[in-house]
């Protein structure tokens, strides 16, 4: 009973671990799908009033239609700025230190852009004429230090892709150069009767090393001398005696056997 009891005990913690997990993960889920739905909802409520800013410029005249320029070029340039920003900080991530200065930044410009829309709501227009030279010129500086920025950046990730550039067409020229490179060896004036004549006096050597080799030691034979050499009989000068013995043991006798 007490081993069931710690098996079931086991099951139950695996099951509220493994229930937990999932109400952890439902949770970050959920939450990151609210994040994104935010962003993309915050993203088209932006480009709406962008649509809308726009049109008041071409529709409104006076110092509306100012107020709604100077709102729409001030969107545009911290958009125009983050979209460079992040789209080079993979590669470069000296960027992130751009981006937060762009956030910071892009606070002053929803403040200013805050105080626009207020203005924008003025009935007063001597009011909206004295302020609205200031808000431009906050506007202006707001927009000139984002593409200051901007160009900045672009300039940087155009060099640097100059320089790789540069830097892959001479890989290219030198591989260029190694492929047409197919002769190991460069071929020098004379070589050729060099090489042949090299050739010829191998067999030549050859040739003296097997049969002239022989001949000399067939003239200038010595003790030492192989089975090809002169034996002991020759040098003595009892060659031709033994060779006679010989023969006259070979012969067949003539006598008992043949009759």
């Amino acid at each position: 009973m007490d081993a069931v009891g710690v098996v079931l005990g086991l099951v139950l913690l695996i099951g509220v671990g493994l229930l937990s997990l999932a109400v952890v993960g439902t949770v970050k889920a959920a939450k990151a799908m609210a994040a994104k739905v935010e962003r993309h909802e915050a993203n088209a409520r932006r480009a709406v009033e962008n649509v809308a800013l726009k049109a008041k410029t071409y529709t409104k005249p006076g110092a509306q239609g100012q107020i709604s320029a100077t709102r729409l070029a001030l969107r545009t340039s911290l958009d125009g700025t983050r979209l460079v920003l992040e789209s080079g900080l993979a590669e470069d991530h000296q960027l992130a230190e751009s981006l937060q200065l762009l956030a910071r930044l892009d606070v002053h410009a929803a403040e200013l852009d805050g105080e626009l829309r207020i203005l924008e709501r003025e009935p007063d227009t001597g009011r909206i004429a004295a302020k609205l030279p200031e808000l431009r010129e906050r506007a202006e500086r707001i927009t000139h230090s984002a593409e200051t920025m901007r160009w900045a950046a672009q300039d940087r990730m155009h060099r640097f892709a100059e320089d790789e550039l540069t830097r892959l067409s001479k890989e290219c020229e030198s591989e260029a150069g190694a492929l047409r490179h197919w002769d190991a060896a460069p071929r020098v004036p004379g070589a050729a009767g060099s090489s042949a004549g090299g050739s010829g006096a191998a067999p030549l050597d050859g040739s003296g090393a097997g049969g002239g080799s022989g001949a000399g030691t067939h003239g200038r034979a010595g003790l030492t001398t192989g089975p090809g050499g002169p034996g002991a009989e020759e040098l003595l000068g009892l060659g031709d005696p033994l060779s006679r013995l010989a023969q006259r043991l070979r012969k067949p006798s003539t006598g008992p056997s043949a009759g």
